[in-house]
């Protein structure tokens, strides 16, 4: 069997000129676009947390064998970004970028089941997401992973860093992070199309802040379309995870190749007193989402 990688039509791309590969790219969306009449959006979507095992959990479960991949399977991407940036494209762009009905019949035949999916960390955080996906995708369901906040916080801190969008010290940066994100919440909510850098960038302790960012989901899902698991569950036992993933989306619970080598990237040692400011910060944060879950505190 021939694999996208090395498909006929994606080894052709390889030999065009980037402009050349724009016309063509841009062709197949246009293409995509026009049938989105004959496209279904995806069937479940995984929300975030930033840092909390999003990037993994996508790209492990495209590799099961129910799970068909964006339009086109040559270039499948993570998200389209559409609740948060894009919503101006408009809808039928959105499902441009999955299979067709007749697509997932096929695909159903072979393998008993055909599902789609996306996975974008941002659209846990963006406060209009939740009820922007309710209204396009009323069926799916919602998956998040969440993480320990303060191992999150830093290891957002290092991703910035490292990507050279963030030059202050993490105890700066957290100093900073209110004037930052001064106002920018208020402006997504009155502005539809306006895409917060700073809220999704340096948004570094509020982003911990789970239980109002879970009860948007809660709220425009209901509860028994949504999934919520620890990102440490899933470092600790991928395929435990990644099975409890499957069965909520309604394929088969099957080992995937690779679940086990993520275990989470390690942290270097925070200033213990500035973890401990952060531990006090989020504990009145921790304990609002254990009793909006029902359940004992995570962290």
């Amino acid at each position: 069997m021939t694999s996208a990688a090395t498909s006929p039509s994606t080894l052709a791309k390889r030999l065009l000129p980037q402009g050349a590969k724009d016309v063509v790219e841009s062709g197949i969306r246009a293409a995509t676009t026009a049938s989105a009449g004959l496209r279904q959006g995806p069937d479940f979507l995984v929300v975030g947390t930033k840092r909390g095992g999003t990037t993994f959990t996508w790209s492990t479960l495209v590799t099961h064998p129910q799970v068909m991949t964006t339009v086109p399977a040559a270039k499948n991407i993570k998200s389209p970004h559409y609740f948060y940036r894009y919503t101006d494209r408009g809808p039928d762009w959105y499902l441009g970028h999955f299979p067709t009905r007749a697509a997932r019949r096929r695909h159903a035949a072979r393998h008993g089941a055909a599902v789609a999916f996306e996975a974008s960390p941002f659209y846990l955080f963006d406060p209009r997401v939740a009820e922007r996906a309710r209204a396009l995708l009323p069926a799916a369901r919602i998956v998040m992973l969440l993480r320990d906040p303060v191992v999150r916080a830093r290891s957002h801190h290092q991703e910035r860093t490292r990507a050279g969008v963030e030059t202050l010290p993490f105890a700066e940066a957290l100093a900073a992070e209110p004037e930052r994100l001064a106002g920018e919440q208020e402006r997504m909510l009155t502005e539809p199309g306006y895409y917060s850098r700073p809220w999704d960038w340096f948004s570094y302790r509020t982003r911990g802040e789970y239980a109002p960012q879970v009860k948007r989901w809660f709220d425009a899902y209901g509860r028994d379309r949504v999934l919520v698991l620890r990102s440490e569950d899933l470092y600790a036992d991928p395929d435990d995870t990644l099975g409890r993933i499957q069965e909520f989306v309604g394929i088969d619970r099957v080992g995937l190749a690779g679940a086990k080598r993520n275990r989470g990237r390690p942290e270097d040692p925070m200033d213990p007193a500035l973890e401990e400011g952060l531990r006090a910060h989020y504990a009145p944060h921790n304990q609002a989402l254990a009793d909006l879950l029902g359940e004992p505190t995570w962290w």
